[in-house]
């Protein structure tokens, strides 16, 4: 029968989606459906074949052109509106104010084409996990064969070191354990065996399965492919990452809705007041049309995207010293909005490193201490006895488990690691704990022969030469088959065992069969009697340091944490019991989210944090089911498998030390310590980042709008213009350049992590700052208007005038700039008066460039100023402070009327 034939068996094992179960089909039956066998395909049908199903290859993403994505950066209203205003100045004869505003929508563009980066690099990565070339049967030969050429059909040789080049059904499997981290998130190697499985069966448990892109860790397999390219696993996760599209950040938005809306309303008012002009103030068109360009250019606010983008990149540099690197800006201001984290346990809660945690002898208990694979600890008798003793009593069984295995620890200067089994390391640990030396008790015991673990008979047994002669068989395996074997199975052993299990730790069984003599060979009926249990070992993998602390701290900021895995159930719950991950811990399984609709899924969603056993569609379903409840989802995830929900997240944040580059590729922030407490430190400077981007803007519009106000009035009642849009230009660019990157550089504000999380649909401009905006720009509007005409009276002609205006301006947004650094307390206090090095520097950058611009002779061409006298500059001053004293004594009015609304903003 053909490959193509065999899909289309009505009485083949079928899944939901009319999927092949092969796993749950004996492998005879899947080599005949696929028409092969112990030869494999011949080279005719090979060919045949890959031209119907095509190559064993992920396709590869299409990315736009570098011009495209540059041009796309002009794709703004607020853009379009400067660009139209820069045209009217240049047709109307005004090149300076043309160029001036060109320079700085050039400048907005480079800024956002140079951050955006590499973006669409993910399915690459996950094609790259493909082996180049594949061991495989044909005509009955062994063949190395490019796997882009694998077929289904296919019969391929797999040996410990190899990539998995196809998905594939085991037909023959001895010893053979995968690493399918990448897959399922389990940090031991799946055992493997060829017997068929239940239908339910879910990835994590389909053990006669082997899937493209998993490495072989040890033994020998040989298996049939049944799916290549994008049928396979990690090829549906491509498709998915595919469909998943990037969502966009609440912050950007907020500001394409303010945009929008700045916008309409530029274009309705200057339309308006360009009709008023000519029509009712008799003004010429070309005066109108200039002086509603100066109106636009006051009001767009053509810095701000620069300021913001500069805050944003002042919080990449904070997060990177705190282990945190981001690759997409916008995700650096999310972080502070952050409602639930999705996080995976293994490696990100907790190590990744299996530790033994108690020893279980008869009538003893023995408790192990110390942290991951680092040979330091104590052995100490659980409850009254003597240590010394517990440790003798304990040594026949930790020197089982250090010859009953085939891993060994090195150290780097990252600390120490295991080569070889998880399992297999943290007894290599246990060893050197109780002072064994790996290397002499490997010398003193050689190994003559060994039968290797494999699924079916879950043991590994080793047979060794003691020091004095002696010949004895070394046996650790699940708990259960050893008890059986030395026939010491008891309800007793059962209960610790249980006990052991519901704490969340792994156990192991170990014996022993001391031989009568000299025996070189070893094999399965040796075992068949005359076996003692010497005990059984509890394994975990334990917390992270730091992580508890950054549990509390994120509950505290009323942000969820639901840690959802592909390990066992017991295992996530005794996890999340011990980080106190919610005060009674619920779990849902992958099976159990397949049997519940959308709307009770969200119910449960709410009253559950762990989620065990789950594949990629259990995760992406996951996050787009809580986005859908209006959560700002942070999700985190080191394997292929984790890489849609990645993608899906508001902020998908992968594993920098063992994560895949598929993971990376897919996120937005990568943790370079792999540690979840990095996260927590990553929030913090994210709500840091929106609260000084919320003061840039509290100090921006301000500005814009007084200029704005300014110039409405002196259209109204057809007055000659208090500021020129050269002049409006300068201001803003030199403010936005100094004070706005200087607010950039705030400090987080006190309390910053003792409130929750900010709605998404929440504006940047509250009530309370809209109406600081307002009152701010009137009183700015105000004063210039009055410098304007007090001057045009004492006799000073309209360029001297207008140089007092801009002056003004500035000393006025100079003296609100420590106003608005405490947007609620007090700015009159030492700190307030202080500020920052950033503020002073700024400070000090804007007084010279406005001695630049009033003395300079260029700059007085350039900008049609002139030379003021010392009486106008103090006097300009006084009305700065009298600003910032205005607005202090607003600040303690709203504090003593609104006294609880001011205590929530600040903290």
């Amino acid at each position: 029968m053909e490959a193509g034939d065999a899909r289309l068996d009505t009485t083949a094992s079928l899944g939901p989606r009319g999927e092949r179960l092969w796993y749950a089909e004996s492998s005879e039956r899947v080599c005949n459906a696929l028409g092969s066998g112990p030869n494999g395909l011949s080279r005719d049908e090979a060919a045949r074949r890959l031209e119907e199903y095509g190559p064993n290859s992920l396709p590869r993403p299409v990315r736009p052109h570098p011009i495209l994505r540059f041009l796309i950066q002009f794709n703004s209203a607020l853009i379009y509106f400067l660009l139209v205003s820069a045209m009217a100045a240049l047709v109307l004869g005004h090149p300076v104010d043309a160029a001036v505003i060109f320079s700085v929508v050039l400048v907005n563009a480079v800024v956002g084409y140079v951050q955006e980066g590499r973006a669409e690099q993910a399915l690459g990565a996950l094609a790259e996990l493909v082996a180049p070339m594949a061991t495989a049967v044909r005509d009955g030969v062994k063949h190395a064969v490019v796997v882009d050429d694998l077929v289904p059909g296919d019969i391929v040789i797999l040996d410990a070191g190899d990539r998995v080049p196809a998905d594939l059904r085991l037909i023959h499997a001895k010893g053979v354990g995968i690493d399918e981290a990448l897959l399922t998130g389990e940090s031991v190697a799946a055992q493997k065996q060829e017997e068929p499985l239940l239908r339910d069966a879910v990835l994590a448990d389909r053990t006669n399965m082997a899937f493209s892109g998993t490495l072989v860790a040890s033994g020998h397999a040989m298996g049939v492919v049944v799916e290549t390219g994008s049928r396979t696993q990690i090829g549906r996760i491509s498709m998915m990452l595919k469909s998943v599209e990037e969502v966009s950040t609440p912050l950007l938005k907020q500001i394409n809705s303010f945009s929008q809306r700045v916008t309409f309303i530029i274009s309705l008012g200057a339309a308006a007041l360009f009709a008023f002009a000519v029509l009712v103030q008799d003004f010429q068109w070309t005066e109108a049309l200039i002086a509603v360009v100066a109106l636009a250019v006051g009001v767009i606010p053509e810095g701000l995207p620069a300021v913001i983008t500069i805050t944003l990149a002042v919080g990449v540099q904070r997060m990177a010293a705190r282990n945190a690197v981001i690759r997409k800006l916008p995700a650096v201001e999310t972080l502070g909005a952050i409602s639930v984290i999705c996080t995976d346990k293994t490696g990100t809660l907790t190590r990744n490193e299996m530790t033994v945690r108690r020893i279980m002898l008869d009538g003893l208990e023995v408790l192990v201490n110390g942290v991951g694979y680092t040979p330091q600890g104590k052995l100490t008798v659980e409850g009254p006895g003597d240590d010394s003793a517990a440790i003798a009593a304990a040594l026949p069984i930790i020197r089982c488990g250090l010859l009953c295995n085939d891993a060994s620890l090195i150290q780097t200067q990252r600390g120490w690691h295991a080569q070889g089994d998880p399992m297999e390391g943290a007894l290599v640990s246990l060893a050197m704990k109780a002072g064994l030396d790996p290397v002499h008790a490997r010398g003193e015991w050689p190994r003559i022969n060994f039968i290797p673990f494999d699924a079916a008979h879950r043991f590994m047994a080793t047979l060794h030469r003691g020091p004095s002669g002696e010949h004895v068989v070394f046996i650790k395996g699940a708990p259960e088959v050893i008890m059986d074997m030395a026939g010491s199975r008891s309800p007793a052993w059962e209960g610790r065992i249980v006990t052991a299990a519901d704490g969340g730790e792994r156990v192991l069984g170990f014996g022993i069969k001391r031989l009568a003599g000299p025996q070189m060979s070893l094999d399965w009926e040796d075992l068949a009697e005359g076996v003692e249990l010497l005990g059984l070992m509890g394994f975990v993998d334990p917390p992270r340091e730091k992580v508890a602390e950054a549990v509390a701290e994120c509950r505290s900021a009323g942000i969820a944490i639901k840690m959802i895995t592909g390990d066992h159930v017991a295992t996530a719950l005794a996890i999340a019991r011990r980080l106190n991950l919610d005060a009674d811990p619920q779990a849902l399984t992958g099976a159990d989210i397949d049997k519940l609709p959308d709307a009770m899924l969200s119910d449960r969603l709410a009253l559950t944090c762990v989620f065990a056993r789950t594949s990629p569609e259990h995760k992406l379903r996951i996050v787009r089911m809580l986005q859908k409840d209006g959560a700002i989802i942070a999700m985190t995830g080191d394997g292929v498998n984790d890489a849609p929900s990645l993608k899906q997240a508001d902020v998908g944040i992968s594993m920098g030390r063992k994560g895949t580059e598929a993971a990376k590729e897919a996120s937005r922030m990568v943790l370079l310590d792999d540690n979840f407490a990095s996260i927590v430190a990553a929030v913090h400077e994210g709500r840091t980042v929106y609260d000084n981007i919320r003061k840039v803007i509290a100090w921006t519009l301000p500005t814009n709008g007084g200029e704005m106000f300014a110039v409405v009035l002196a259209i109204l009642f057809g007055f000659a213009l208090p500021m020129t849009a050269t002049q409006i230009l300068w201001i803003n660019l030199v403010l936005a350049t100094t004070y706005g990157l200087a607010l950039a550089f705030e400090p987080p504000e006190p309390r910053v992590m003792a409130r929750p999380p900010r709605s998404p649909s929440a504006s940047l401009l509250t009530p309370f700052l809209l109406w600081r905006v307002v009152i701010v720009s009137v009183l700015m509007a105000g004063v210039s208007l009055w410098l304007f005409f007090a001057a045009l009276d004492g006799g000073q002609d309209i360029e001297t005038a207008r140089t007092i205006v801009v002056n003004a301006v500035m000393v006025m947004a100079t003296f609100y700039l420590f106003n608005v650094r405490f947007l609620d307390m007090r700015s009159l206090s030492l700190r307030g008066a202080l500020g920052t090095p950033w503020v002073l520097g700024a400070i000090a950058v804007v007084v010279v460039a406005q001695l630049a611009f009033t003395f300079l002779p260029i700059m007085n061409r350039l900008f049609d100023s002139r030379p003021l006298s010392v009486t106008e500059g103090v006097w300009i001053l006084v009305i700065g402070v009298g600003l910032m004293l205005l607005l202090e004594f607003e600040k303690l009015i709203v504090r003593v009327m609104h006294p609880r609304t001011c205590a929530h903003r600040s903290r």
